[in-house]
């Protein structure tokens, strides 16, 4: 089957590109295209889905009552503790308060809300509105965290004024300005921060599980299961392992242009990824400790030893069928590409809503021939290449989900919205054995499309 080009706009060409044909010069990074329903959100949404998860902190939104419905629990980010960050407050700004300014309505919400909940800090953010009306944030901030004795950070995330990377930055900003203000004695030299993972399913626990194993302690969750305190203090820790390269890479950046303390990229999605994470930042801490090398290989090996029985059993079942990868952040498409070839499975299909030049040259790279990369997609050009490529199951996350389902096809969640973790070594067991229920299940049997095929 063809490719409908009629779904494609002329704009679009030049953010899709079909390996194989022609020299790879994909773009990336700029505004979606007006009207054509981009999978991605705004500036204000970008910087809450990194700061949600801090929980400890007051997440009051200065704006229209909608924007903080329509964010609420975005991340479904799990803590061991308080649960702040789940309740969502909103100024509900009104035309009388768009006429007259909302900064009074401001300040009071923030005395009656630090007053009731206690929070160790507040975190503003801006809307749309408020940069239209010119609402002065940073000045309410500053006044409100005088008077109460906490910080109360305003976040510059006005909608209109960029794209969800956009809010990335700003959020990372937001956090940058509790850093250097906390006691960073007693933190280890065997400390790291980690950073972009949002503890979805607990993830964020099976991690510092595998770093203390190894003899490692996390200073500061950034931002899964995060703490306020420890944001603080996270300038003392080694090293900043980073895994969301898009929503945290700034904030890696700023730490070490001011503290000097050194990042590294990793990905906690499949076996490849799993272990090459942890024998980075083992081999970072061998100076230091000769024998953490030796217990990192322990690790990895008492735990493949389990994983890799599993594995096979799914792969014999799964080799062959096709996969398509449409994700927020490219570093996930990364790792899922390698977690499908482990299980004998071609992708097909590999987008991103926020991916770089430098992550999608890399996708190039690990990709086989005639795979389509796609940056910030929408939902008629994946529509028209599930069809084209006849896959079995496509990744995603809830906005894919019904094209997925629309099209008779397999899906896995691997957004915010799951409920089981995809991380680490026994994440790699619940991702093939979604897959698996997915791919094969006899439900396909009753959509025409499928013919039958399980």
């Amino acid at each position: 089957m063809s490719t409908d080009v009629s779904v494609i706009h002329t704009e679009r060409k030049d953010q899709i590109h079909r390996k194989g044909e022609g020299d790879f010069d994909l773009s990336c990074n700029r505004d979606s295209l007006a009207g054509a329903v981009s999978q991605r959100a705004c500036v204000f949404c970008g910087s809450r889905v990194v700061l949600y998860p801090i929980a400890d902190a007051l997440h009051l939104v200065h704006g229209p009552i909608g924007c903080a419905a329509y964010t609420w629990d975005i991340r479904g980010a799990l803590s061991s503790g308080p649960e702040l960050h789940r309740m969502s407050f909103s100024t509900d700004l009104q035309e009388r308060d768009v006429i007259f300014g909302g900064e009074e309505k401001l300040h009071k919400a923030l005395d009656e809300l630090i007053d009731r909940h206690a929070p160790k800090a507040a975190f503003v953010y801006s809307t749309c509105i408020v940069g239209i009306i010119g609402d002065d944030i940073e000045t309410v901030c500053a006044s409100v965290a005088e008077k109460k004795g906490i910080p109360v950070v305003p976040v510059q995330s006005e909608g209109f004024k960029g794209n969800k990377r956009a809010g990335y930055h700003a959020a990372c900003k937001a956090m940058f300005r509790l850093m250097g203000t906390g006691d960073t004695s007693g933190i280890p030299i065997l400390g790291i921060n980690i950073l972009g993972d949002f503890n979805l399913a607990g993830e964020m626990w099976i991690i510092k599980d595998y770093f203390r194993r190894m003899g490692i302690e996390t200073v500061a969750c950034i931002t899964g299961d995060g703490r306020v305190d420890d944001l603080r203090r996270a300038h003392g820790a080694s090293l900043n392992v980073v895994q969301c390269s898009g929503a945290t890479m700034d904030l890696a950046d700023m730490m070490k242009k001011s503290f000097g303390v050194p990042h590294l990229r990793v990905s906690y999605f499949g076996v490849e990824d799993m272990a090459e994470s942890l024998y980075s930042v083992a081999h970072f801490f061998q100076d230091k400790d000769p024998g953490i090398m030796d217990r990192t290989r322990a690790l990895v090996k008492e735990e493949l030893s389990r994983l890799y029985p599993v594995l096979q059993e799914f792969r014999k079942a799964l080799t062959g069928k096709k996969a398509a990868i449409y994700v927020g952040g490219a570093f996930k498409a990364f790792s899922l590409v390698r977690a499908f070839r482990l299980l004998g499975m071609q992708v097909v299909l590999v987008g991103s809503q926020t991916g770089t030049d430098e992550d999608y040259r890399e996708l190039y790279e690990i990709t086989d021939e005639g795979t389509i990369i796609v940056d910030d997609s929408n939902p008629l050009e994946l529509t028209s290449f599930l069809k084209e490529k006849d896959v079995d199951v496509f990744v995603g996350g809830v906005k894919e989900r019904p094209i997925a389902y629309k099209l008779g096809v397999g899906f896995c969640d691997h957004n915010h919205e799951r409920k089981e973790p995809l991380e680490g070594f026994i994440g790699m067991a619940n991702f093939a054995r979604e897959v698996h229920s997915s791919v094969k299940s006899p439900v396909w049997r009753f959509v025409p499309r499928r013919n039958g095929r399980v």
